[in-house]
């Protein structure tokens, strides 16, 4: 090892990553540094994990709970200052790159991954009118993209820390006045993502998905070796609950691309509609101003009786609101299970979530409803797939002494029935890691 990478483990460690995770990181900074070059004499670093939604399937934009935690895979983010307007992205793992002028008519393009940095150069400069500087952004990647583990969101949250840094953004009046709590930053970091506005914060369109904040308020406030349960609009904290530290995640990448662009994006932003439309004819019906339908759901004398009732027979939107309405007590009684660490009781509850996702969400593939259903029959404590749907990853929470043999018996049954997923599939091992963090 070298003395830069043994420095960079060295600052890993005291941002609070565990020891097994830090190594490989080096490799991932030296690459960001090298793609600056001597650009990178004026770099800071960032470390922005991704993320598993342990429970919450689709609930963040309606205002429902989810538990959630980082993984020790993420972005290896290197940031130096530029003295124009220029926001210029480097992929220090495939070479590619991108460049525009930050401004509030940007135009991203829609089906590359530049789009994300550069609907938050848009936004801010929307949104923060005035001088901006530009930065020379690179990042090294060990998340596998597409796979429901929210790189997308990352690189979003990485770029504005970026820009906000030497921007200074927080000293900022309209910074201020919008974001006030701590949790604030992403709630405005999702609406970034989405399109909408924020707390009088002018939104765009967003990179297209009409998604929550559930990614972001991952990324920015997990609790290594523990869940933590928020509720959204607004983002709210409710509790942390420690993982079992004999257990550990396995993971699986389908090797279905979770695409949201196309089609696919489509099918992802129609539980979101749904979700929408059985608010707004709720509203209509009752002179409710619920502004999600958790809100509704809580409102109603009924709950989700009532609700039906106005639905009437338009099954989707039915369907819709009982997925919400069994997956955020879900949620709860899961938090519950894990504080007294009764495992049993949390893999039922686990697989009645998994169980509606096929049933209500329709956004499971045969892949990720395989490896959910063979992780349980191998023993896992619990399983399910995680993130947007339609492909992905699925996570299996396992015993730390059994994870190398529960994960090659876990591939070798998948790769059994999904031959032509082998060569993109991944498996790998992650503990509850840290969130998003300045490297010193």
């Amino acid at each position: 090892m070298s003395s830069t990478d043994g420095s960079i483990v060295s600052q890993l460690l005291g941002i609070g990553m565990t020891a097994p995770a830090t190594e490989a990181k080096a490799s991932l900074y030296t690459r960001a540094l090298d793609a600056l070059g001597a650009r990178a004499r004026d770099a800071r670093m960032w470390w922005v994990p991704g993320r598993i939604e342990f429970l919450g399937k689709h609930t963040d934009y309606a205002g429902g709970p989810s538990l959630v935690c980082a993984v020790e895979r993420g972005l290896a983010v290197v940031a130096a200052p530029r003295d124009d307007r220029c926001l210029r992205l480097l992929d220090a793992c495939s070479g590619a790159s991108a460049e525009a002028q930050i401004s509030a008519d940007l135009s991203p393009p829609s089906r590359h991954w530049s789009n994300y940095s550069l609907t938050v150069g848009r936004r801010i400069a929307r949104n923060f009118p005035g001088t901006l500087r530009g930065v020379d952004f690179s990042f090294a990647s060990d998340l596998p993209s597409a796979a429901g583990l929210s790189s997308s969101s990352a690189l979003i949250v990485a770029t504005f820390l970026a820009l906000a840094e030497y921007n200074q953004l927080a000293d900022r009046t309209e910074y201020r006045a919008a974001i006030q709590r701590q949790e604030d930053l992403a709630g405005y970091l999702g609406a970034v993502e989405n399109g909408s506005g924020f707390a009088g914060l002018a939104g765009d369109r967003g990179v297209g998905t009409q998604g929550g904040s559930q990614d972001h308020t991952a990324i920015l406030y997990a609790r290594p070796g523990a869940l933590v349960q928020y509720t959204y609009v607004p983002v709210h904290f409710e509790r942390a609950l420690g993982l079992p530290n004999d257990h550990v995640f396995v993971v699986a990448s389908s090797g279905v691309v979770a695409a949201k662009t196309g089609g696919a994006l489509a099918l992802y932003n129609r539980a979101s509609a749904g979700a929408s439309a059985a608010v707004r004819i709720w509203r209509d019906a009752t002179g409710s101003r619920a502004p999600t339908l958790a809100a509704a759901l809580r409102e109603a004398p009924r709950g989700v009786a009532d609700i039906r009732r106005v639905l009437g027979d338009r099954k989707e939107l039915l369907d819709r609101v009982e997925q919400l309405h069994n997956e955020s007590r879900i949620v709860h009684e899961a938090g519950d299970a894990l504080t007294v660490m009764d495992l049993d009781r949390l893999g039922r509850l686990v697989d009645e979530s998994q169980a509606a996702a096929e049933r209500l969400l329709g956004n499971q593939i045969p892949e990720t409803i395989a490896l959910a259903r063979i992780a349980r029959e191998l023993g896992a404590a619990a399983a399910s797939a995680f993130g947007a749907g339609f492909g992905g990853s699925v996570y299996a929470l396992v015993r730390a002494s059994d994870a190398d043999d529960f994960r090659e018996r876990w591939r070798e049954r998948y790769v059994k029935l999904f031959p032509k997923r082998a060569r993109d599939a991944t498996f790998f091992e992650t503990r509850a890691g840290v969130p998003a963090r300045r490297v010193e």
